[in-house]
């Protein structure tokens, strides 16, 4: 995980039909901690969020064949059940629920150390990629985080 950068997913886990696997290690120490919360350094709650969008996000890339790309549209029924603290080591699942008229839907949660964290219901809108500087980098970040089918 590269906070900084929103690189929130490290490697593909496992990709089973219409559900991803992902995993992230968060870091022990970043500019992020410094501010939220001194003395007690957890994870925002919206980066929590951008982490599931991007498992979904992964997901949605890959069964597109890389071929257009997701953007977050909207968030719904977000909960957040514990913290996230420095070296936590997460799992992110993300299921596609509705895919249809240009938009797609996931259901995504958050687990560490066997137990729930967050969920949330995202919505995606799928469009071409607008940049051919954006495909590559997708294309290449997939590579690096193992997903499947990029080589």
């Amino acid at each position: 995980m590269r906070l900084e950068y929103f690189q929130m997913v490290d490697r593909v886990v496992a990709l089973d039909g219409e559900t991803i696997t992902v995993s992230s290690s968060v870091p022990e120490a970043s500019p992020v901690f410094d501010g939220h919360f001194p003395g007690y350094p957890i994870l925002p709650g919206v980066l929590m969020v951008e982490t599931m969008a991007q498992a979904g996000g992964w997901l949605l890339l890959a069964l597109n064949g890389l071929t257009r790309m997701p953007f977050l549209s909207k968030v719904a029924e977000a909960k957040f059940r514990g913290f996230v603290g420095p070296t936590s080591e997460l799992t992110v699942h993300a299921t596609r629920t509705h895919d249809g008229s240009g938009y797609a839907v996931c259901e995504a949660r958050i687990e560490s150390g066997g137990k729930r964290i967050a969920d949330a219901e995202i919505t995606y809108r799928i469009l071409p990629f607008p940049a051919p500087e954006l495909e590559q980098m997708m294309r290449d970040t997939a590579r690096r985080i193992g997903l499947p089918g990029q080589s």
